[in-house]
């Protein structure tokens, strides 16, 4: 067996290709493999054409194949759209009940593999008197026979995720299982199973370490998971609240609500549902409001692709709402970062009593990714400035202790508190949240201290680590990528001896550490999942000379195969 292979599974919407890939990862994982599983599907409910592709590596990976290892085909329509894909070495599983055209023997212009395993997976699941998408489950364990693993294995799998209801679905896998033969033995290997997450499962984790209580959201793909997520384990929880409002403009209003009350909230919506939050954005930033919004970009412009991937936010995102305020950024790339960005932005928010950006893609929402539990440990809630109880409050006070401030992060105190008018307004207004429009001084006053804060946020920002960079640090090529480009753009810097960089925080952005991984740098492109190049734009933006940019604006994200050969023809 190599170091890695890939494995597509795909039929219909409604068939449960998503949880079987899921299921076949977690084997997979159990065996020690770093598992990255790629979700593609349509904005169907039942029909069309769905497709997981599972890939099984020895070390960590974030992006998919092209080719694949095996093919897992559901019906007929998933081998018409695949069977190119497979090395000539590959091998098909098929359901014999839905595949009725299946070429038995190698023939080079219809299919690569040398040959085929037919299940009859409906009648199976049929006789044993299961339900129509059990079928699956003979696929499962049929794989599980090629790929050489334990039935033990399959079974201990199969009662741990269907629990009660696992003992059907095991006769079911156990004669798929027995009608297949060992293709490839896969190793066992000796490294620690690492738990699978989504980045939308994450990015509700990083919120929750940091004290996340309340979370709004309406729903639109591909952050809808959140939602869906934390309503399933708010049963577990205490003291949050999961809510669904009518519209995206009630979510962010009910958000501001929220932290005005002293709640930690966070709203999670696409380019469409935060085009329609942009208002109240700047109304959080008028009213220093903590709250932390979650941006995850699909295609567009308007409905665009809903179920596809893209990159076309980043300009919008870094300039959303109207007037002079300021907001804090992060791009994480994958689960781990997705955790740990969104606590943190959730305890920046807090601090500097702002508005924070969670920006990520489709991609990094519904990818399925190892997570390295020690993560964990790098969040925890960090509690703002609040209002000592000594003298008349000033929801804007300007001093601190009675000494000129120069931060100009004011108190916060909550309604109820004895002794506090709590005020929050969309107007210019003084230290007490009164209205200042008539008075130049008090304008000025709070404009800047506003702004103070964010010379503040840069010294925490000089202590964070806002930048990555992979592959050869020496070299004098270098890649510049954000958010889920930065698993594929790292795998090949490291192949090709290649600089690779990757901003986490966009704003403020961090200025001295780019520049410390641009030195010596030569050559620099990006590599983008949009039509514009935003990247490059944003980067021309802060003074850095980009000299291309290879980019992708299908829906897709980058494969491995062809990245590769782009990068080579762009970086001769």
């Amino acid at each position: 067996m190599s170091k890695e292979f890939s494995i597509l599974i795909g039929g219909a919407a409604g068939e449960g290709t998503r949880m079987s890939g899921q299921l076949i990862g977690k084997l997979l994982n159990q065996y020690g493999w770093r598992i990255f599983i790629y979700e593609d599907y349509q904005s169907l409910i039942t029909g069309g054409h769905n497709f997981s592709i599972i890939r099984a590596s020895k070390e960590r990976i974030s992006a998919s194949t092209k080719e694949i290892d095996y093919l897992i085909a559901l019906n007929q329509d998933t081998l018409q759209r695949h069977k190119g894909r497979l090395k000539k070495e590959g091998l098909i599983i098929y359901n014999s009940d839905g595949v009725k055209n299946y070429p038995q023997r190698h023939n080079s212009d219809q299919i690569k593999g040398e040959k085929g395993i037919g299940i009859a997976a409906l009648t199976i699941t049929t006789q044993l008197g299961g339900k129509p998408i059990m079928k699956n489950s003979s696929l499962l364990g049929a794989l599980g026979k090629v790929l050489g693993i334990d039935w033990q294995a399959i079974e201990d799998l199969l009662k741990r995720e269907f629990g009660e209801k696992a003992e059907l679905n095991l006769k079911i896998a156990k004669a798929g299982y027995d009608k297949a033969e060992t293709h490839n033995k896969i190793e066992k290997l000796n490294q620690k199973p690492l738990p699978l997450i989504t980045g939308n499962e994450a990015v509700a984790l990083g919120a929750l370490k940091a004290g996340l209580e309340v979370y709004i959201s309406y729903p639109m793909t591909p952050a809808s998971s959140i939602l869906h997520y934390l309503a399933g384990i708010k049963k577990d929880l205490k003291n949050i609240v999961v809510f669904q409002p009518e519209n995206e403009i009630e979510v962010i209003n009910a958000a501001i609500g929220a932290a005005y009350s002293g709640k930690r909230a966070m709203v999670g919506s696409s380019g469409g549902g935060f085009a329609l939050m942009v208002e109240a954005l700047s109304l959080a930033g008028q009213s220093e409001s903590p709250i932390v919004v979650v941006e995850s970009q699909r295609p567009g412009p308007a409905t665009g692709l809903p179920t596809y991937t893209a990159q076309g936010d980043l300009l919008f995102v870094l300039s959303a709402g109207h007037g002079d305020f300021f907001r804090f950024v992060v791009a994480p790339g994958d689960a781990e970062e997705s955790f740990y960005l969104t606590g943190l932005a959730m305890n920046m928010a807090w601090k500097y009593q702002l508005p924070a950006i969670v920006l990520i893609d489709k991609e990094i929402s519904e990818d399925t990714f190892n997570l390295d539990e020690s993560v964990l440990e790098k969040i925890e809630k960090r509690d703002g400035r609040f209002w000592n109880k000594k003298g008349n409050y000033k929801r804007y006070l300007d001093t601190n202790g009675g000494v000129p401030s120069i931060d100009g992060i004011s108190p916060l105190a909550f309604p109820g508190e004895a002794g506090a008018v709590v005020k929050a307004t969309s107007y210019e207004h003084d230290e007490f949240g009164i209205t200042a429009e008539e008075d130049e001084g008090q304008i000025r006053r709070m404009q800047e201290k506003r702004k103070r804060k964010i010379f503040y946020l840069y010294k925490d920002i000089d202590e964070l680590k806002a930048v990555n960079v992979f592959g050869n640090k020496n070299s004098e090529k270098a890649v510049i990528v954000f958010g889920s480009n930065k698993g594929i753009a790292a795998e090949l810097g490291k192949e090709l001896g290649l600089r690779v960089i990757q901003p986490l925080i966009f704003q403020p952005f961090p200025e001295e550490q780019m520049k410390k991984a641009l030195s010596g740098v030569k050559k620099v492109i990006t590599i983008e999942t949009n039509v514009s190049a935003q990247l490059a734009q944003f980067l021309s933006c802060q003074r850095i000379k980009v000299d291309g940019s290879l980019l992708k604006y299908t829906g897709r994200p980058f494969f491995i195969e062809e990245l590769r050969e782009e990068l080579i023809k762009k970086l001769q």
